[in-house]
């Protein structure tokens, strides 16, 4: 059977070969980029079970292969309009802190390289009402991206309750 274990070598240039690639989606008309590193797979909607007494954008829980992921509503965690959720509609699993989370987007884009150099700080917090979750703005071509940081999509509060599931 083989060893699934790594060097330190070799997960640091695992880490390097992820380096500046993002996966892009789309809300709205607003395109947003996550660092690749936190991606663990797309998958399409699905059958999303409530949980009570969480914030609006905490959807629920799905069961992936016998995982319960949490899964957070994109569109109204960044404060936009609900919406009916289609065949374009997707969940993207991520690892936050060793943890499984879901994040319902409109639809997913592709991957990108975003050098550091082109990435510029986000917005001063004091007109974006606080959105921690935006690392920054990411250049790419005549486009822009903006940069998720995923640790903070989540307050901690919601974070530490979400781990208790």
């Amino acid at each position: 059977m083989e060893d699934l274990k790594h060097t330190q070598a070799e997960l640091d240039e695992i880490e390097d070969s992820l380096k500046d690639k993002y996966l892009t989606f789309d809300i709205e008309e607003e395109s947003f980029a996550i660092p690749i590193k936190f991606v663990n797979q797309i998958i399409g909607i699905q059958k999303i079970s409530n949980m009570p007494d969480t914030p609006d954008y905490v959807k629920g829980v799905v069961n992936l292969r016998g995982n319960v992921i949490p899964v957070i509503d994109a569109r109204l965690r960044f404060g936009m309009s609900k919406t009916d959720y289609n065949d374009r509609t997707c969940i993207i699993i991520l690892i936050i802190e060793n943890e499984l989370y879901g994040l319902v987007v409109d639809k997913v884009s592709e991957v990108v390289y975003i050098k550091d150099e082109n990435v510029t700080p986000p917005l001063n917090k004091k007109i974006t009402k606080g959105n921690n979750y935006i690392a920054g703005i990411g250049k790419v071509g005549d486009q822009v991206k903006i940069i998720i940081s995923p640790s903070e999509i989540l307050s901690e509060e919601v974070f530490n309750m979400l781990k208790e599931y």
